[in-house]
């Protein structure tokens, strides 16, 4: 199915505004900082925080470049100026949400870069170690619990002019965009991009962009991005000077071949390579027929029989990576073009028809009639590759299976060949990762379209993201406690634990997670037994301490042990996330575990990896180092009237209700048993027996078991119903 058997249809195919209001949320899942008390993903919370204090500097904001959290400031700047440029084109005709959110959003990296570039020819072009961050996989949060995350500039010793010029059109576009909207904005953005121009034209080096080498180097050398810069602020101020360097740069820039006169035409817009868009704004500014020409050739590649291969569902495939990131940046540039005077009538057509079907093959429109959008269309993308997003604890791409989060709005990498085959794999980067720049073309491409069909390219959904996240319930236990019952006798029992933080909603970081392990020894009361009667023990251990025990309802006499855990616990790995903690607790004879509350269900297994939830009990509540429940349940606090003559569930007994218990029943030999002021047993008016408070019945064997003052048979101290 070519692109050419897609005429532009009557009315939109797809919900076109409910695909830009998700590819905006997926910039909001990408953003880096302190984040806003109302921002709208709620699984993000605040991360690089420290950015740029290596430095004494305050870098922090911008966005993380994909599924990784390094910032990188040429795919980054890249993302930005597509993004403005979108406004600038198609602003106008958006719905008035979207476009203060784009706004937004393009503000919220443009303070960025204000604080990246604190001198004039000093530009920070990337925060984090592109190699150390590709090692880790685990939530934004948590990143500086594992790392360092140095920061590298460009200046004028070691000159950056792609990144610095790069950066140099994001301002400038900037300033465009918010000249009627917030001119002293405007201002700033226009005199960082003067500056920033004047140092990449100025120095015509990349020496100093090292650190971004095999990650995002500059293949095509920086002056299509200075042309592109210069075009822009030619726009922003009609200096000719600006335009005389613009024109300059394209004497630079790549060939169709080593002696072709023709410029490349057989790629599009990308993070690296600017001409694309500088030769569409030329056109305009200079209306030198050689730049039309130009653009056209590179449009014409993209259709159909044009040159660019298509796949037999429709795709025009140009790269294994990233394949609808470059067919949605082609699709865009054909909306810019086919919208504007200078196209050639004969192709505004066919730019437009091209444009819709890359878009809505994206959307669903292929032989495996599904979407390539997380969260959007029939059969989505489930697990993009993206660590905060798959929600991780283990430091392991494959654990959980699925992804915790619903990354909407994020455009998939799609199809590495032109066979239209697909497989959502997290761990296939190529097929599916996400990043920055995908979405940037996209969304405009989408704006372009909606402008295409007014009154039919759908609307925004109320009530999101709000009403689209996982409901609470059908979360993953984020934080808890995992329990098993290491061994028991007649007078006590070990407990083994791990404490775990698996959470995603947002990662956090928590140091002072402590547990309360609630026992009763109600059933010890009535032989004049206590507290002190009982002992307490640990074992083997992760950095947790003992504490207790500590009385918590004496109506039902339940205690606790607290234990607490001085070091962060955090969901990057396996030491990280999860904390051992054995103890023992030893009472008098008739201590019985089976009303006490954390012993509750417990069972005698579990595996220690943390990849499952096998021994989670809810009975041992968990807290955050401020006291705060995180999981589970403590027991209800008696509530009990002791005196009214009615036994309730956590007394022993009450007047005359004593619940069925005689002295015999309490070990003595008979007697009249009665309850005191306190709804506890007396047994003054039972008989004096000796009882084996080891075991809590009659001694036998003899038929004289006191023996002195105090003393059972066989030595055994008597209790108090022998003296």
């Amino acid at each position: 199915m070519m692109a050419s058997l897609f005429p532009m249809a009557t009315g939109a195919a797809y919900n076109y505004a409910e695909v830009m209001q998700k590819a905006l949320f997926f910039y909001r899942a990408q953003e880096s900082g302190t984040l806003p008390s109302d921002h709208p993903v709620i699984w993000r919370g605040d991360s690089g925080i420290s950015d740029g204090k290596d430095v004494n500097l305050d870098l922090t904001g911008g966005m993380y470049d994909a599924g990784d959290h390094v910032k990188f400031g040429l795919p980054l700047a890249s993302t930005v100026s597509v993004l403005a440029w979108a406004v600038y084109e198609f602003g106008d005709a958006l719905p008035a949400e979207l476009l203060n959110e784009i706004l937004d959003i393009i503000k919220w990296n443009i303070d960025y870069f204000v604080k990246a570039h604190p001198a004039p020819n000093v530009f920070y072009y990337q925060v984090g170690n592109g190699n150390a961050d590709h090692a880790f996989w685990g939530s934004a949060e948590v990143l500086e619990e594992v790392m360092t995350r140095p920061s590298y500039k460009v200046d004028a010793g070691n000159p950056g002019s792609t990144v610095a010029a790069g950066t140099a059109l994001s301002f400038a576009l900037a300033s465009i965009i918010f000249e009627t909207r917030d001119p002293p904005y405007a201002q700033t953005c226009l005199n960082h991009a003067e500056e920033l121009f004047d140092f990449a034209y100025n120095t015509k080096s990349d020496a100093g962009y090292r650190e971004a080498t095999g990650f995002y180097n500059s293949f095509s050398g920086f002056w299509d991005e200075i042309s592109a810069a210069a075009a822009w602020l030619y726009v922003k101020t009609e200096d000719p000077i600006y335009l005389t360097k613009a024109i300059e740069g394209t004497s630079y820039w790549g060939k169709a071949c080593r002696n072709c006169p023709e410029w490349d035409y057989k790629w599009t817009h990308s993070w690296d390579d600017k001409h694309y868009m500088a030769q569409i704004v030329l056109a305009r500014k200079t209306l030198n027929p050689v730049y039309k020409e130009s653009v056209e050739r590179n449009l014409n590649y993209w259709l159909p029989g044009g040159g660019i291969t298509y796949s037999s569902g429709g795709q025009a495939h140009l790269d294994q990576w990233g394949s609808l990131r470059y067919s949605s940046n082609a699709a865009f540039l054909a909306l810019i073009w086919a919208n504007d005077g200078l196209c050639s009538q004969s192709q505004v057509k066919k730019y437009k028809d091209f444009a819709e079907s890359q878009i809505n093959y994206a959307l669903g429109d292929n032989p495996r009639s599904s979407s390539y959008v997380v969260g959007f269309g029939n059969n989505p993308p489930k697990n993009p590759h993206h660590r905060t997003a798959h929600g991780a604890w283990f430091n392991d791409i494959k654990s959980p299976v699925d992804n915790q989060h619903v990354l909407f709005g994020a455009l998939v990498g799609g199809p590495k060949s032109a066979d239209d085959s697909y497989v959502d794999d997290r761990t296939d980067y190529v097929m599916n990762e996400v990043a920055c720049d995908y979405n940037a073309g996209f969304f405009g491409a989408l704006a372009g379209l909606y402008l295409e069909f007014p009154g039919s390219a759908g609307s925004i959904l109320a009530n999101f993201p709000s009403n689209y996240f996982v409901p609470e319930q059908n979360r993953d236990p984020e934080y808890f406690v995992r329990a098993i019952v290491g061994s028991s006798s007649g007078t006590g029992y070990s407990i083994v634990t791990q404490t775990s933080n698996r959470s995603a909603w947002p990662a956090k970081v928590l140091s002072g997670m402590h547990f309360r392990f609630f026992f009763s020894i109600a059933e010890v009361i009535g032989q004049g037994k206590s507290i002190g009667d009982f002992s307490f023990s640990t074992g083997t251990n992760e950095g947790g301490t003992l504490n207790g025990p500590f009385l918590y309802d004496a109506g039902s006499h339940t205690y606790y042990l607290e234990v607490s855990f001085a070091t962060a616990i955090y969901p990057a790995g396996r030491t990280e996330c999860e904390r051992r903690f054995e103890f023992s607790i030893n009472g008098p004879a008739g201590f019985d575990p089976s009303n006490d509350w954390s012993y509750t269900g417990l069972g005698s297994g579990f595996t220690y990896e943390p990849v499952d939830y096998s021994g989670l009990t809810s009975n041992i509540p968990v807290y955050d180092g401020s006291g705060v429940l995180l999981h589970g349940s403590e027991p209800l606090v008696c509530s009990a009237i002791c005196g009214n003559g009615v036994l309730d569930s956590c007394e022993l007994c009450d007047g005359s209700e004593l619940g069925g218990m005689t002295c015999s029943g309490l070990g003595y030999a008979d007697g009249t048993l009665s309850c005191d002021g306190s709804c506890q047993f007396d047994v003054s008016g039972c008989s004096s027996a000796c009882v084996d408070p080891n075991k809590g019945v009659p001694c036998t064997g003899t038929t004289n078991c006191c023996s002195g003052v105090g003393n059972c048979s066989k030595g055994k101290p008597a209790n108090r119903a022998c003296q």
